[in-house]
């Protein structure tokens, strides 16, 4: 049990992490953190990686190749971004989050270095290289049989590319952070394929063909292995399946059958293959057919089409950009059967929001647009023209901020149930931030229904 002493000493620790630049604005080096892992004593190079890069699917294959590990009886380490509710969620060991004394002890340790590396670069270190450096030595620290790292943006130049891994995971590329990475799918795989390390494993996601060009260019110039969905492993066979999917994977050494994914949607069935193929390609044989159907049947993605309440049912998605939006399009198109849906938006002004509209315009009868708390959000008043651009004024609605809007559209939606003989539902997307947000404020309208709700989160993982 944390102390209340610990709570408050976390968060002068979050406090003094936020103080520093922002990961949303960078300036592309790994000079500095090369340089602070070198006086840290390079921790990372002291377990084995997988280091996965991508545009979407990151998070959710990274949770996956985590349970499949822990099923081998594997110690593991995750670091993915962004998080949630909390940044203790950024680093997992064992499948849970960092503890509060735990992320306390690590800040303490490498708080004199952080100092050190700013007084010696142009730049100071930023939030999301300190909070890579605090995973690389939690995770030495713990210590751990496997660290399965996620690159925060990019590859060649983000702060996670100092690690030495066995493996590298490329998740399917799509247009995003523009502004960093490239115009054009061609020089975002250019800058993503900089993790492929030299004669290592190179797990690769289906891509566009220009995409695949590079990845392979770039596979070959590093003599890598490489193991291509649709060709060297991928999905057999995949059924609906109530509160879920089940699945045959064709894996690198084998086939897998029977397996029940708990996640909805086909862009997670290829998220799978791409989790069984890295871990094959690490431990080089096949695995237990039943060892890695407990593994899929335990895996949660939390904020990854989500269901937070069932009366109505309230869905939460973190698909940000239009590759995600299309995936989860599809996903309520072809694997729920509702009446109507009311979409709940708030996304950041930095996304392409009138592609995102037009991937979800489809499947979302009523729009409430708002905004979360970031302070990247796009105002309401400008996503309610957008908005209206792609959805007409008669099916958009407005309410000013993110409660709100979860509140009135789960009252409409509730009196829409009340009248009719299909059932209607609520889906929050638009950015992480607003998943974060909405899965704290439907807890508190769970907890307001039934005292004994317990949070599915709550029971991710397992002891240390």
């Amino acid at each position: 049990m944390t102390s209340p002493e610990d709570r408050e000493v976390l968060k002068v620790v979050e406090q003094a992490l936020l103080k520093r630049w922002p990961e949303t604005k960078l300036e592309p080096s790994l000079d500095r953190i090369a340089a602070l892992v070198d006086a840290l004593g390079s921790p990372q190079l002291s377990y084995p990686t997988i280091h996965l890069a991508g545009t979407n699917g990151k998070t959710s294959t990274s949770r996956m190749i985590d349970s499949l590990f822990r099923e081998l009886d594997y110690r593991t380490g995750r670091f993915t971004s962004p998080h949630l509710e909390s940044f203790l969620e950024r680093i997992s060991i064992n499948g849970l989050p960092i503890p509060p004394e735990g992320m306390i002890a690590t800040y303490n340790d490498i708080a004199l270095y952080l100092d050190l590396i700013d007084s010696r670069q142009p730049h100071p270190i930023s939030f999301f290289e300190a909070m890579t450096a605090l995973a690389f030595v939690a995770f030495a620290e713990f210590p751990v049989d496997v660290g399965i790292i996620e690159a925060g943006m990019g590859g060649e130049w983000d702060s996670t590319n100092v690690v030495q891994s066995s493996v590298s995971v490329i998740t399917p590329i799509g247009l995003d952070h523009t502004e960093y990475l490239g115009e054009t799918l061609v020089e975002i795989a250019t800058t993503k394929s900089g993790i492929i390390k030299p004669e290592s494993h190179v797990v690769l996601a289906a891509q566009d063909v220009e995409v695949a060009k590079v990845l392979l260019a770039k596979a070959l110039e590093k003599a890598a292995i490489v193991h291509r969905e649709g060709v060297e492993f991928g999905v057999g066979k995949r059924e609906i399946a109530v509160g879920g999917q089940q699945i045959t994977l064709h894996g690198i050494h084998g086939i897998y059958p029977d397996i029940f994914l708990p996640l909805y949607g086909a862009h997670q069935a290829s998220n799978a293959a791409l989790a069984l193929a890295a871990v094959e390609a690490f431990v080089g044989v096949k695995l237990d057919d039943e060892l890695v159907q407990r593994a899929f049947a335990n895996v949660r993605s939390p904020g990854r089409m989500e269901i937070l309440y069932r009366d109505p049912t309230v869905i939460v998605d973190a698909a940000h950009n239009p590759h995600g939006a299309k995936a989860l399009a599809a996903t309520l198109a072809s694997e729920f059967d509702f009446e109507s849906i009311f979409g709940v938006l708030a996304i950041l002004g930095d996304k392409d929001v009138l592609g995102y509209l037009r991937e979800v315009e489809p499947i979302i009868d009523r729009l409430v647009v708002t905004q979360n708390s970031s302070d990247r959000a796009l105002p309401v008043e400008k996503l309610e023209e957008l908005a209206v651009q792609v959805f007409g004024r008669d099916r958009v609605f407005v309410e000013s901020d993110l409660k709100s809007a979860i509140t009135y559209a789960m009252e409409q939606c509730t009196l829409v149930n009340q009248v009719s003989d299909g059932i209607s539902a609520v889906v929050i997307l638009g950015s992480v931030v607003t998943a974060g947000e909405s899965k704290a404020i439907v807890r508190k309208i769970a907890l307001s229904h039934n005292p004994d709700y317990v949070d599915p989160d709550d029971l991710d993982g397992e002891d240390l």
